[in-house]
């Protein structure tokens, strides 16, 4: 396998990890008014994932590093297009880390009203503008010769990208509630799970509106088969959580998520950032670094990448346990 290609399946699996991991972390934050009745319940909700939210961002960065370094001119073409939604994104995710740390503060309901609400924006947000920025990648932009960005911001907003941002909206929603689910006691518990019934649904039907509409636009026999199976295993956890099975609830809405990442990134492949114009993609080739670059990344991925992922794993592991009202984030 070309280190080119290498590179394109390390940056679809780190942006895979950020989106199962991340997922639910915005899913939380989105539910904090909806299953959090009171303080007590709403700390309840945060201690779910204060130990491990700040991990699950690395993932991204991570992601943002490799493109740059392995794709310069996808890194530099993609960050111009979609400039307005990655601000966003990023300004919603410093609120919400913000917001994580000073809602406690002070002992004061309307400061921690205030903090709540900029969580919620900084969680929905996210969901839903990352949903955006994918479903043009793997629409297309238009394109320059060069590999500049040709449109403007309302040529981001057409129907295809607002499906595929109600879709990570949903499904990061339904990820969240069941992993609150999975990590609390009732009567959380079980209105976690109420709500993953009533958004799941909606999940579904996006998902497989948004994989038939993308398949239609490129597609290769793995994509086929990870959009497929991505909508089998959502049926699944759909299924275990009519059941209160919320463990492998959980692992479906996972493996959905990823699936549906791999589905995207095997439709593109080789291009990294296909154009709607005569003027010819982005692609693995003609977009990466050097050959001396990418084999010193390699080395370095080779070294580093299991030592993270060992360390992130004991993360999960030392908090497995569910959480009380007695383990209440600040």
């Amino acid at each position: 396998m070309e280190l080119t290609t290498v590179w394109f399946v390390l940056i679809a699996a780190l942006f895979t990890g950020y989106f199962v991991l991340e997922g639910f972390d915005f899913g939380v934050g989105a539910l904090l008014p909806v299953l959090g009745r009171d303080e007590r319940e709403r700390r309840t909700l945060l201690a779910t994932i204060g130990p491990v939210w700040d991990g699950n961002e690395v993932w991204v960065i991570t992601a943002g590093g490799a493109m740059f370094a392995a794709f310069p001119a996808w890194y530099a073409t993609l960050f111009s297009a979609l400039y307005l939604p990655l601000l966003l994104i990023l300004v919603a995710l410093i609120l919400r880390g913000v917001a994580f740390e000073y809602r406690g503060m002070r002992d004061d309901p309307k400061w921690r009203a205030r903090w709540d609400a900029a969580t919620v924006f900084g969680s929905v947000a996210p969901a839903f503008l990352w949903g955006v920025a994918f479903a043009n990648i793997a629409r297309g932009l238009p394109l320059a010769a060069d590999g500049e960005y040709t449109g403007g911001l309302l040529d981001l907003l057409h129907p295809y990208a607002l499906l595929g941002g109600l879709v990570t909206l949903t499904l990061f929603v339904t990820h969240g509630a069941v992993f609150l689910a999975l990590k609390t006691v009732t009567p959380i518990r079980e209105r976690a799970l109420t709500v993953a019934g009533r958004v799941g649904p909606v999940a579904l039907l996006a998902l497989a509106a948004f994989v038939t509409w993308t398949l239609s636009l490129r597609s290769s026999p793995a994509a086929v088969v990870a959009g497929v199976v991505a909508a089998a295993a959502l049926v699944g956890a759909l299924a275990a959580n009519r059941r209160r099975r919320e463990g492998w609830a959980f692992l479906g809405t996972a493996v959905t998520i990823g699936l549906l990442v791999v589905a995207l990134f095997a439709a593109l492949y080789p291009a990294v950032l296909p154009s709607t114009l005569p003027t010819g993609d982005l692609t693995v080739h003609n977009a990466a670094s050097s050959p001396y670059t990418l084999r010193l990344m390699t080395w370095v991925a080779a070294i580093f990448t299991p030592l993270v992922l060992l360390y992130q794993g004991w993360t999960y592991w030392v908090f497995r346990k569910r959480v009380t009202a007695d383990d209440g984030y600040h």
